[in-house]
């Protein structure tokens, strides 16, 4: 059973992060109704400047499908390592039947985001962050003991709260090697993906890193998508990335 939601601590300026700028990350996607069909990355570069605040430019993109079952996604999220918080969010995503962009800038003296397309609104948290930088952020939870842990930190206030559980262990066995990981369940309100809430399960490596070794979650028209780590690797664009920072 369960405790009630905590509110999830904010992670300190002088923590030492489990991730860093040149940990690169590669995927295997899988998509249940067609196989494995499909590759993701996830990295960081930098140090960038953005609102004249030095960034990471933390990355994620993904290639999967086939035939006319397919999809693209291209995520960039401009991070302050200092404050855990975004200051810029680019998004876009091309499936069957739908395309999606977005172009988010955070306006921390209004307290408000703003979106290429004319969109905007009140800014969710103080430390605002998106859906990439938000995988981040799990990676600095304590995952001892099982839990539920409320968080308000999505830029969208509309989007708010997503509801974390740390729910139990598993052994998940890799391309990149067998893990030790803490299962991790995040409910998540957007009403684009899902008509509402959605959910996403996660495995993190139990190991000091965090690293998320499998992300299943359910995409349009796709279904049921899984990403499974297939190893470390240099992202041509950053050819110094390391392992785990």
């Amino acid at each position: 059973m369960f405790a009630a939601p905590l509110v999830a601590p904010l992670p300190a300026q002088q923590l030492s992060l489990p991730f860093a700028v040149g940990e690169a990350l590669v995927y295997q996607v899988r998509i249940a109704r067609v196989g494995d069909v499909g590759t993701g990355r996830m990295w960081i570069e930098g140090p960038v400047v953005e609102q004249g605040v030095p960034t990471w430019r933390m990355r994620f993109e993904m290639d999967a499908g086939k035939g006319p079952i397919h999809a693209t996604d291209r995520t960039s999220s401009w991070f302050d390592p200092r404050r855990f918080a975004i200051l810029r969010y680019e998004k876009q995503e091309r499936h069957v039947l739908s395309r999606s962009d977005e172009h988010v800038t955070i306006d921390r003296a209004e307290r408000r985001w703003t979106d290429a397309d004319g969109g905007g609104g009140a800014l969710g948290s103080e430390f605002p962050l998106d859906e990439l930088s938000f995988l981040y952020l799990l990676r600095t939870l304590p995952l001892e003991r099982d839990t539920v842990i409320r968080v308000d930190r999505h830029f969208d206030a509309r989007r708010n709260p997503t509801v974390v559980r740390i729910m139990g262990r598993d052994t998940v066995t890799t391309p990149a090697g067998i893990f030790r990981t803490r299962i991790i369940e995040m409910e998540v309100r957007d009403p684009k993906r899902y008509k509402g809430t959605g959910m996403i399960r996660i495995h993190l490596d139990e190991s000091d890193c965090h690293v998320p070794v499998r992300i299943e979650s359910r995409m349009p028209v796709l279904g049921i998508t899984t990403l499974t780590l297939t190893g470390w690797t240099h992202s041509p664009v950053y050819p110094g990335a390391l392992p785990c920072g």
